[in-house]
């Protein structure tokens, strides 16, 4: 847990259930501890190789209305980048033309990131700023989050400014594997399986040829 992170994620209502349940007392040291800590705090290697290798991650934004709104995003893995230990960005590929991310985002900038890595049961929570940046407005900058060979349209970047960050703990995880990641583990067995039916074959020739 980042030292900010509490200072945000744990509002009076959220305090007063932690007081419930007795856990108070100890969030309550990081939460004054990350309020007297100036600036935001940085990714370190470990979060920034970390999101470097994912394919996908959940993006929650607010609207006008109040309502959170929580959109998945994908693509290439290492389409998220790592942009500085504060910053991280994509290339927003189009969709479905419904643009929900991107008008919230012109209203309220806060956003809420869970990048999930199914294979080692590993979650990582990100408070962050978020900015949509147009072709005209930073051509270069788009362009470098461009993902090569990809056949997607971009339609425009995202850039977010990292608050505070979490690692959450691995219980509750459903191990999923993606079919590349199948395709190494299954790649020995698949050759093993090889061998032995070649071997198999072998065997056979030799008793026809012994009758």
């Amino acid at each position: 847990m980042s030292k900010h992170y509490p200072s945000i994620a744990f509002t009076d209502a959220v305090r007063t259930v932690q007081r419930d349940h007795g856990s108070e007392a100890f969030y309550d040291r990081k939460r004054l501890a990350g309020k007297a800590a100036p600036g935001r705090d940085p990714l370190t290697v470990i979060e920034q190789d970390y999101l470097a290798q994912r394919d996908s991650f959940y993006l929650a934004s607010v609207s006008e209305s109040g309502w959170p709104y929580v959109q998945f995003r994908g693509g290439p893995t290492g389409f998220l980048r790592v942009l500085d230990e504060h910053t991280i960005g994509w290339a927003d590929f189009r969709g479905n033309l419904q643009y929900i991310t991107t008008g919230n985002l012109a209203g309220q900038d806060r956003v809420a990131i869970i990048t999930v890595d199914y294979v080692h049961r590993r979650r990582l929570k990100i408070f962050g700023r978020a900015r949509v940046v147009t072709t005209q407005e930073d051509r270069e900058l788009v362009a470098s989050l461009t993902v090569p060979d990809y056949d997607a349209a971009v339609e425009r970047a995202v850039v977010v400014d990292v608050e505070a960050f979490d690692w959450n703990c691995p219980q509750h995880i459903a191990p999923r594997y993606t079919a590349a990641e199948l395709q190494q583990v299954l790649a020995p067995l698949r050759s093993e399986l090889a061998s032995l039916q070649a071997e198999n074959v072998r065997l056979r020739n030799e008793i026809r040829s012994s009758e």
